[in-house]
């Protein structure tokens, strides 16, 4: 069933995604699972997930899109999540 808010007439926009989410979670995998061991609430993990995407350049893409190269470096991913999860660490929500 389509999310109605992505449609227009009957175009569904929903597959059409930002590349580098599914890349910010493989990377917060990673950050987390290195020294000091941080154990984020679900709302702080929202929240470095944003900060991540918000730091990087969008890349959207549609479904079976072809991607010859991707300008969007692994280690730049990881320097937005570790700057993103400093700043939640930094300033924790009550």
């Amino acid at each position: 069933m389509p999310n109605n808010k992505y449609l227009l007439d009957d175009v569904d926009f929903y597959e059409i995604r930002n590349r580098n989410e599914s890349r910010v979670i493989k990377i917060m995998k990673k950050v987390m699972e290195t020294p000091p061991y941080y154990k984020p609430s679900k709302k702080d993990l929202f929240d470095i997930y944003a900060l991540s995407l918000n730091a990087l350049p969008a890349r959207y893409a549609q479904q079976g899109t072809i991607v010859l190269r991707d300008p969007v470096r692994d280690a730049e991913i990881e320097d937005a999540v570790r700057k993103a999860f400093a700043i939640v660490v930094e300033n924790p929500k009550v």
